[in-house]
């Protein structure tokens, strides 16, 4: 705060002086004036920070209440629905995916209301940024297929968890090859 009045009693004693090449600082503690004007101006801070405080509580409230008649509720697909897997370091769909991407738009297009979102996972070797961007691109492949199978981009979302939620957690190949995968949540709109 005195680091801001500082800089605010600066700033008047150029604008005051004009741009000359002396600059003169006056630390709010020397003058009574400085004083006077330092306390009203952090007074009439507070009482803006107030209102504007009341106004963003209020303007959140909204939001929230708005968002909570148009979020979707989320829930996970059928068990029947399994996840699509991926050779390592590979975002290529593979054939055993092809008919598990087909039952989910089936799926899909019995209800115009559900969303999918699906999240691109790896195993826990790589860079956390490569696996990000690995992640990313199983979950596009994924999506790209199911647009082709005819259902609405604005229905498809994508997300990347790279290394982040492992299915197993073991370090062997065989946990990893479970890891590897896009993993589907249906988000249904309404209540």
């Amino acid at each position: 705060m005195k680091r801001f009045l500082v800089v605010m009693v600066i700033a008047g004693a150029i604008s005051v002086t004009g741009c000359s090449q002396k600059k003169i600082a006056i630390a709010p503690e020397q003058t009574p004036q400085s004083k006077m004007q330092s306390q009203s101006s952090a007074a009439e801070k507070d009482k803006l920070a107030a209102d504007s405080s009341r106004e963003s509580i209020t303007e959140k409230q909204l939001a929230k209440a708005q968002q909570a008649e148009v979020q979707p509720t989320v829930k996970e697909v059928d068990a029947n629905l399994r996840d699509i897997l991926f050779d390592f370091d590979q975002y290529d769909l593979r054939e055993d995916a092809k008919p598990v991407l087909r039952e989910l738009a089936m799926l899909l297009s019995k209800d115009p209301k559900t969303k999918v979102i699906i999240e691109g996972h790896c195993d826990e070797r790589g860079t956390n940024e490569y696996n990000l961007a690995l992640g990313e691109r199983r979950a596009h492949a994924a999506k790209t297929y199911l647009l082709s199978l005819g259902i609405p981009s604005n229905r498809i979302q994508t997300a990347s968890y790279g290394e982040e939620k492992p299915a197993c957690s073991e370090s062997t190949e065989a946990c990893w090859a479970k890891n590897r995968r896009d993993h589907f949540v249906l988000a249904v709109s309404g209540k």
